[in-house]
């Protein structure tokens, strides 16, 4: 009976064994579960950091260069070189007109254009020069001869400080400065529009 006691009690060990043993399989398993999502959540983490860092840095990439392209296009179309026609106002309100003839390595040519100017035959263009400045700025400037009234002559130096309104059109400030006695400089405006080719 002793014996048939014992055996019972080894059958019963042997069961409660495996379940324990079984539990504890199962707890490790959802340990190991919980792992691997944490460790798959990391991971996910990481790619949509990652992700997120690279479109950042390709939209700021993008910026830059359509920026870039942008200046590259304006600077190419605000050209200098080509034929205006100008322009100027005085202070005391006298009107004046010009041809500009802008060519490479800022080398052009200004002439008078008013219709005094023909009363002495046709008027000779004069060298002129020409320079860019920073962002849209542009100066140019030259001798010219403006007729007074019907038998003088005003010959001085023009100086144009100006700016790109448009690719066709530079708006500024002008200084006439006589050649001959001693007068002041004249101030006013000026207008250039770029001549229609052709």
């Amino acid at each position: 009976m002793q014996h048939l006691g014992v055996a019972k009690e080894n059958d019963e060990i042997r069961m409660t064994k495996p379940r324990k043993y079984s539990s504890v399989v199962r707890v490790l398993g959802r340990l190991y579960a919980a792992k691997l999502e944490g460790m798959a959540n990391d991971r996910a983490s990481f790619v949509i950091r990652h992700s997120c860092f690279v479109i950042s840095c390709r939209v700021i990439l993008m910026l830059i260069f359509q920026t870039c392209c942008v200046a590259l296009s304006q600077a190419q179309s605000m050209n200098v070189i080509g034929r205006w026609n100008i322009e100027i106002t005085f202070a005391n309100d006298a009107h004046r007109s010009l041809r500009f003839d802008a060519q490479g390595d800022g080398k052009g040519t200004l002439m008078a254009t008013d219709p005094q100017s023909k009363v002495w035959g046709s008027a000779k263009p004069s060298e002129a020069k020409w320079s860019r400045g920073e962002g849209k700025s542009v100066t140019f400037s030259g001798p010219v001869e403006f007729m007074i009234g019907n038998v003088g002559r005003d010959p001085g130096t023009l100086v144009f400080n100006g700016k790109f309104e448009t690719p066709d059109l530079i708006t500024g400030e002008v200084e006439f400065s006589p050649l001959i006695g001693e007068r002041p400089s004249k101030h006013g405006t000026f207008k250039a529009v770029r001549a229609a080719s052709g």
